[in-house]
């Protein structure tokens, strides 16, 4: 068996570990995405050079909250998303990503059902997308006063719309 295909079938963490160091960056993709990869060896991973591999890290369900929060500032907005994606992120780490230049990025932390009603709340106040500000509304952790907000933004803006 080639190193690519036991980095994707293997279960023994050990093997993993040693081929999260191989020179080919497609076996370390495969060791990323492999979900008996260790935290350890993922948390080494997420340094690698290759924003593909660090992407892999992100989104696996191994990766530790301090990994993630490490990864929560990497310039790939993928990776970002990612992170912000995966229910191992910490609430500070959601927290500080809501506030992320890039819209696919914020948009996740909408979707994570860990995103807590105060964050919710803070992005419903600055936000300009329509769809986060829905997406927002319709979260599960959205409270109510936050509910009642962006309906009456709403309603504000469909009244601007009619009067001009």
């Amino acid at each position: 068996m080639n190193k690519l295909d036991l980095a994707e079938t293997t279960t023994d963490p050990v093997i993993l570990d040693e081929l999260s160091r191989d020179e080919n960056w497609l076996v370390r993709l495969e060791v990323a995405r492999n979900p008996n990869t260790s935290p350890k060896t993922l948390d080494y991973l997420s340094k690698d050079e290759s924003w593909s591999v660090r992407y892999q890290v992100a989104g696996n369900p191994n990766t530790t909250p301090e990994t993630l929060d490490y990864m929560s500032r990497d310039e790939g907005f993928g990776i970002r998303r990612n992170v912000a994606s995966n229910s191992n992120a910490s609430q500070e780490t959601l927290d500080y990503m809501s506030r992320d230049e890039d819209t696919c990025v914020r948009c996740s932390i909408v979707y994570n059902s860990n995103t807590t009603s105060e964050t919710l709340k803070e992005m419903a106040k600055v936000e300009n997308d329509s769809y986060i500000k829905y997406r927002i509304k319709i979260h599960p952790n959205c409270s109510e006063e936050t509910w009642k907000y962006l309906s009456a933004l709403k309603l504000l803006e469909s009244l601007s719309e009619v009067s001009t």
